[in-house]
């Protein structure tokens, strides 16, 4: 799968904006559909972050689910994998979490479940960003192997 190339400069604005939703305390405005990621730069060192959609969430476990959606070109995405810390904000709630990636069968089923509860969401998303996905249960487990998969452990977790 040919994944897209994340925006830079003022293409990357809108991706960049919701950042400061969350800088500017108000984090439970956008409740817990969004997860601010804190990160550290894997060259530079420095203290990153990125907001990105939570499409799934196992309260019981601490366990908070993402996907890269500009595949492994995310910058987030080659910190977290290189330097798996991070500490995670849901709504006012922040958290230190571990970030692994899903092998491909546990992914291609979080993003069927994920299609299941949000039918349009996978679609305009996945439009907006080129892919070309077949809209079928077949078709998003396929996308599910494909799309890396990011599940954030919490200290909470079991």
């Amino acid at each position: 799968m040919k994944f897209p190339t994340p925006p830079r400069g003022l293409k990357a604005l809108p991706w960049r904006m919701p950042i400061w939703i969350y800088r500017l305390g108000l984090g439970g405005l956008v409740g817990k559909k969004f997860l601010l990621l804190n990160h550290t730069g894997r060259k530079s060192g420095k203290q990153r972050q990125a907001v990105l959609e939570l499409i799934q969430v196992n309260s019981e476990t601490g366990e908070y689910y993402v996907v890269s959606g500009f595949g492994t070109h995310s910058q987030w995405y080659q910190n977290i994998t290189h330097n798996p810390a991070a500490v995670i904000q849901v709504g006012n709630k922040k958290m230190t979490a571990i970030a692994k990636q899903l092998n491909s069968e546990e992914a291609s089923q979080v993003i069927l479940d994920y299609t299941q509860k949000y039918p349009k969401n996978l679609k305009n998303l996945g439009a907006m960003l080129g892919y070309d996905i077949e809209h079928t249960p077949e078709g998003y487990l396929a996308f599910g192997r494909e799309i890396p998969v990011i599940c954030f452990s919490t200290s909470q977790s079991k």
